[in-house]
């Protein structure tokens, strides 16, 4: 060929073929690389098969990946077929000779190209078009098992009259088929109108006809398939109207039809499916008549009518028939919205009672009694106390407790009775380890020990009266194995059973250790589990570490939260999993939810949003709900558990009612236990649970009414007022205490909050559910509606009337003196006589101590406030109760008087606090708390000082007191 570039033609390089070795050498890392890919690929699917073995819940795992497997294969081999089959007709079709255009001479060049490799370039596409149909669908594995499996309701939808089921199971199948079938018409279209051009069956520029007689059969089929489908889109339409969701000035998240659905859309959507069937019979007809001219006339017609019908129309009805008389048109709709909304998320049976909001006795000093019986008022603030627990009973530092406590029921040894306890354990924290390396994280350190509990409703000198505490813990709790494996803060992956000794703990003998006895983790004494954990966990060192030998046993999947999800991935995990020591085991409660957004006329909601509050915010342990899952209708079907030593994951069948978790126990068989089997030891711990709860609050501040009217007017919309104890502006999360509602004879461990009017911070109602599982009233939901006349103080108005209050500002200004914090504890509330009562734990963080300690309790109701060292003390000011007497009755024998007392008071005062602080530099030094011997030592000396000022003031010789008597030392020492 001669030199076309016209320049100077340089040496020609000769590039040699790399040798043989080098040849081999490329091969052999290439084929080690496409082994390493495979492995690893094989090595997470083999891990994740070898853990719901050991958990004993392979079922979920074989069910959730055979049922991807076949709605990849059967989809992705309907789309290569489709589309295959498309190609090939056209190609088949084409016109045995091109025009001779200059079109089709550059379109020749391609045709050209391509014909050896036709059959390999029709595989490919297919294929691919395939592999993404396919793993698109193998992602509705629920929505098919859903389908298969669906149970009745038993309720029917008020528009159409069917069943439930048909919109929360069959709907969402038929609409992914719609889509499916668009998606494989539309592709079908595109490949076969390439086709035909590539092929000279269609001509955009080239004389004579546009296309052949083929092609066009063939498009308007395809295109009578896709206006086929879109009159199935418009029948569905029709039924998707009743879970549709849109903006009303109601609500948000509304969902069902409206008047103008009901009167516009509704007839448009029939309109538009005869019209739609009308066009793509014509389509059909060009297999006859060759032309489009009616089936494209009838395309623009059906494009029009869309406009119009489905868009105009609605509009005019919108606004000529709704909006001049808008509450008479919708409330029928609306009344139908209440009802649905109210009964998919549990609330139909809510009991709104009026309530005055003002205490009905005019002596307040009747009430003090009535407090005790009222509630157990919990003091103990388990989102405030962890950091106490952490300094006192930590022991170790690799052992840690979570960022807030759990609220339970223990019952008091003494009498019997079950009381509020603050629970937490004590987990392993890698953090605190001495040294940090691979063995001490994964074989040395494995596990917490023992649970720590302390009385919700008592405090001692501050801190917590521990009823188990001290390391093995030990208390009212009985024997239990306090090893705990798994837990919130336990993320990391341990190694256990083998020749390598775990920490048990340690004490002042030495560390003890133990070998885990358990049957939990996976085995790896196998060596191809061992490769395929060092190369899932990407630790090389798995493989061949000498720590690793007969009876290893890997654990990983460690806290409550994972686990449950793991083996029950079709359940809504609750955000907080709570410990429970139950027939001698430590166990993890774990509250979880049936769900579906396709409840007809039941308003939506986010379940991260409804669910967030001033906890989650802050605290690491408490998580978020489901983040973004918009659903209109929840139920705790399921009640979980998680053995903290062995790893065991229980589910118990809770709502033995309940729909959906019927239809996921039809297609999971055998995972889920029947209620029955739940034994009496853990119903004790069982409780109602928080995020729940949360979701059914949110949803009373609008439904609490029962009236349209009332609804569209939005008078009596409420709002969850902020948490006043902190500046995170978030929601005033829920509590649990033990109290009675006043229809109740006696107290019930129950959850309760507060509502404030939209925009205002006084108080709406209080809300409380029986919170106390096994009971005859559990989950019964309690409203108590205060008049819209009335000015009761909400959370936030407490706070502020709290810190306006002058001398309980001084004294919490006093309380902050030097580096000390002041921390706000739960605000509870609690129905007394008519009006509420709100008590507030004050904690004071500082003097050297790094944990808060109780100081105060500030109480307030009927407009009196108190500020005390203790709750006693501030109820006996709030309710004007009388102290005891201090000087004997008269007439009351000589002999029974108290002993006298010095005249100077100045003196008696200081020689009183002297002696309280005496006793508190004793009870450090019983404890080892020597910030707290240090600090008792300075108020000791402090007062020794005032007392010998007092005396000297009066003259050296005050009553009482001698002149001549010696100045107290000071500075005594411990021993004294």
């Amino acid at each position: 060929m001669p030199d076309r570039g016209g320049g100077p033609t340089g040496p020609r390089i000769r590039v040699g073929r790399p040798s043989r070795g080098v040849r081999t050498l490329l091969m052999t890392l290439g084929v080690l690389t496409v082994l390493g890919m495979v492995f690893t690929m094989f090595a997470g699917f083999w891990t994740d098969w070898l853990w719901y073995r050991s958990v004993d819940y392979s079922s979920v795992f074989t069910t959730t990946l055979w049922t991807k497997i076949g709605l990849f294969f059967v989809f992705g081999l309907l789309m290569a077929l489709a589309v295959g089959f498309n190609i090939w007709l056209a190609h088949r079709m084409r016109p045995p000779l091109s025009a001779m255009s200059m079109e089709q001479q550059n379109l020749d060049r391609y045709r050209m190209g391509i014909a050896p490799y036709k059959k390999w370039l029709l595989l490919g596409i297919t294929a691919l078009l395939g592999l993404i149909a396919g793993a698109s669908a193998s992602g509705q594995w629920r929505t098919w098992l859903m389908w298969v499996n669906g149970v009745p309701f038993g309720q029917k939808d008020p528009q159409f009259k069917l069943d439930v089921a048909f919109y929360a199971f069959d709907l969402p199948w038929y609409r992914f088929l719609l889509g499916f079938g668009f998606a494989a018409t539309i592709l079908s279209l595109i490949a076969a109108a390439l086709t035909h051009y590539l092929y000279g069956g269609l001509r955009i520029t080239s004389p004579g006809a546009r296309a052949t007689a083929a092609a066009t059969g063939h498009l308007s089929v395809l295109l009578g398939v896709f206006v086929a489908l879109k009159a199935v889109a418009y029948w569905l339409d029709r039924y998707g109207l009743a879970v549709k969701s849109s903006d009303f000035k109601a609500t948000d998240n509304w969902t069902g039809l409206r008047y103008v659905d009901a009167n516009a859309y509704l007839p448009a959507k029939t309109i538009l499916f005869c019209i739609a069937v009308i066009c793509a019979l014509l389509f059909f007809a060009t297999l006859w008549r060759r032309t489009w001219q009616l089936p494209v006339i009838g395309f623009g017609l059906m494009v029009l009518s869309a406009i119009l019908i489905g868009g105009l129309y609605p509009a005019i009805v919108q606004k000529f028939q709704v909006q001049p008389n808008e509450q008479a048109k919708e409330a029928p709709y609306v009344e139908k919205n209440l009802k649905a909304t109210r009964e998919a998320y549990g609330i139909a049976n809510a009991q709104v009672d009026e309530y005055p909001g003002t205490s009905q006795t005019k002596d307040k000093t009747k009430l003090r009694d009535q407090v005790s019986e009222t509630a157990s008022i919990r003091i103990m603030d388990p989102n405030v106390v962890s950091p106490t627990f952490q300094q006192l009973q930590q022991i170790r530092n690799y052992y840690a407790f979570p960022t807030n406590l759990d609220v339970d029921r223990y019952p008091d040894p003494k009498s019997g009775k079950e009381q509020d306890t603050v629970i937490g354990l004590r987990e392993l924290n890698l953090n605190g380890i001495p040294k940090r390396n691979w063995i001490n994280d994964h074989f040395r350190y494995t596990h917490g020990y023992g649970a720590v509990a302390a009385k919700g409703t008592s405090a001692d000198d501050g801190r917590p009266v521990f009823t188990e505490s001290d390391l093995p813990s030990k208390g009212d709790l009985g024997t239990y194995e306090q090893r705990v494996y798994y837990g919130e803060r336990t993320t990391t992956y341990s190694i256990v059973g083998g020749p390598q000794k775990e920490i048990d703990y340690s004490d002042d003998s030495g560390e003890k250790t133990t070998s885990y006895k358990g049957d939990s983790g996976v085995n790896l004494a196998n060596p191809i589990n061992r490769a395929a954990y060092a190369a899932a966990f990407s630790e090389p060192q798995i493989l061949y570490s000498g720590a690793i030998g007969e009876g290893s046993r890997i654990l990983y999947n460690r806290t409550p939260k994972e686990r449950v999800e793991a083996v029950a991935p079709w359940l809504t995990i609750d955000g907080d999993a709570y410990p429970a020591v139950v027939d001698g085991q430590i166990q993890w409660i774990v509250d979880a939810y049936t769900t579906t957004n396709g409840y007809p006329y039941a308003s939506r909601t986010t379940l991260g949003d409804t669910t967030a509050d001033s906890l989650t915010a802050t605290n690491d342990n408490r998580a978020v709900v489901a983040q973004e899952n918009r659903v209109n209708y929840i139920r705790n079907s399921v009640k979980a558990t998680v053995d903290a030593y062995s790893g065991e994951v229980k589910l118990y069948q809770w709502d033995t009612q309940d729909p959906v978790l019927k239809t996921w126990m039809k297609a999971f068989p055998d995972t889920v236990e029947p209620r029955s089997e739940i034994s009496s030891g853990l119903m004790d711990h069982l409780r109602y649970p928080q995020d729940l709860f949360k979701v059914q609050r949110e949803l009373l501040t609008r439904y609490h009414v029962k009236d349209a009217t009332t609804f569209l007017s939005g008078s009596e919309v409420w709002q969850v007022p902020d948490d006043p104890t902190n500046k995170t502006g978030d929601a005033v999360p829920p509590y649990y205490q033990s109290m009675k509602m006043p229809d109740q004879k006696e107290q019930a461990f129950s959850l309760t909050t507060t509502f404030t009017p939209n925009g205002r911070d006084n108080l709406s109602a209080f809300m409380a559910v029986d919170a106390e599982a096994g009971s005859e009233g559990y989950g019964k939901i309690r409203v108590l509606k205060l008049p819209t006349s009335t000015t009761a103080a909400g959370p936030k108005q407490v706070q502020s009337q709290f810190n306006s209050e002058q001398d309980i500002a001084e004294s919490i200004r006093l309380l902050r003196g030097g580096d000390s914090e002041v921390e706000y504890g739960n605000l509870l509330a609690v129905p007394l006589d008519g009006g509420l009562l709100y008590v507030e734990p004050v904690y004071v963080r500082g003097g050297g101590l790094k944990y808060p300690l109780l100081r105060k309790v500030l109480v307030t109701y009927g407009g009196q406030t108190a500020f005390e060292d203790t709750l006693e003390q501030a109820l006996d000011k709030v309710f004007g109760a009388e102290a005891p007497a201090t000087e004997p009755p008269p007439g009351a024998d000589e002999g029974t008087q108290p002993p006298p007392k010095s005249d100077n008071p100045t003196v008696q005062e200081a020689l009183n606090d002297a002696q309280d602080a005496f006793e508190a530099g004793q009870k450090a030094l019983q404890k080892n708390d020597w910030e707290a011997y240090g600090q008792a030592q300075k108020d000791l000396e402090d007062a020794l000082r005032r007392a010998e000022k007092a005396q000297s003031g009066d003259g050296g010789g005050g009553s009482g007191t001698s002149g001549s008597s010696p100045r107290p030392d000071p500075s005594p020492s411990p021993s004294s």
